[in-house]
């Protein structure tokens, strides 16, 4: 099954940071944002698309027991812990955290001239009080030209390892393209259209901005999941959540 979740249906957020203002569109429950039908996708507990104005802070905060995945989608992402370390991102790389036992940290747009905008991913642990740690990759467009390049993984050793039972890739999607993607077996998969125009997934159009669930269902012999652009160019988030048994709020 493929549900469709159109721009007009995710949760906006706004408000006053550290040296400017936010804008955010939040996926799951967050922060003051609560709708009991959208608390988790699997192991994915929050996804937001967030957009810093020029030179604004989000202030230092603690976390516990998560798995942060940061996606650089537009300017410079620094990130920052309560020591002041921390790694700079450019436009489609990505950085991994895991937070474990507890970390303040604080995510900042490098530029004073420029907005930021990040998309940033908490996934449930596969164990507790782990050992905070951030590590980060950079990403080349050519790398993640028509095909789904592996960002994050806890599997794969050419990918940045996370502890939690999920993949991340990124993918930019030339006009006129396929690319495909075999979910395994009780598997399930989020897919976001973060920047250009719509796409065909299967026989679903998701729009610019949207954003699609998708579970394997008994009636789907081959969980092959197909998507062509038909517009334009485009970059395309896509997470291989966990087991299908889990897909539940």
């Amino acid at each position: 099954m493929i549900a469709v979740r159109k721009p007009e249906d995710i949760y906006k957020a706004q408000g006053e940071i550290e040296n400017g203002t936010f804008t955010g569109k939040w996926h799951f429950s967050f922060d003051s944002y609560y709708d009991s039908e959208y608390m988790r996708f699997g192991n994915l507990r929050v996804f937001n698309d967030d957009t810093l104005s020029p030179g604004a802070v989000w202030p230092l905060h603690p976390h516990r027991e998560i798995e942060v995945v940061t996606y650089c989608a537009d300017g410079q992402f620094r990130h920052a812990d309560e020591h002041g370390k921390g790694g700079i991102l450019e436009k489609g790389w990505v950085q991994h955290t895991t937070v474990g036992s507890g970390m303040w940290h604080s995510e900042i747009n490098n530029r004073k001239d420029l907005p930021m905008r990040f998309i940033q991913m908490w996934f449930l642990p596969s164990q507790p009080d782990l050992k905070p740690s951030v590590e980060q990759k950079p990403v080349e467009r050519k790398d993640r030209t028509n095909k789904f390049f592996l960002l994050v993984s806890n599997k794969n050793p050419a990918a940045l390892k996370i502890f939690s039972d999920v993949e991340v890739c990124s993918c930019f999607l030339r006009k006129d393209m396929l690319v495909s993607y075999t979910l395994q077996t009780g598997r399930g998969a989020y897919l976001y259209v973060l920047e250009g125009s719509s796409v065909i997934l299967n026989s679903n159009l998701i729009p610019h901005l949207g954003a699609a669930e998708i579970t394997d269902e008994k009636n789907l012999s081959c969980p092959r999941i197909t998507m062509r652009n038909y517009c334009s160019s485009i970059p395309l988030c896509k997470i291989s959540a966990s087991r299908q048994s889990s897909l539940q709020n």
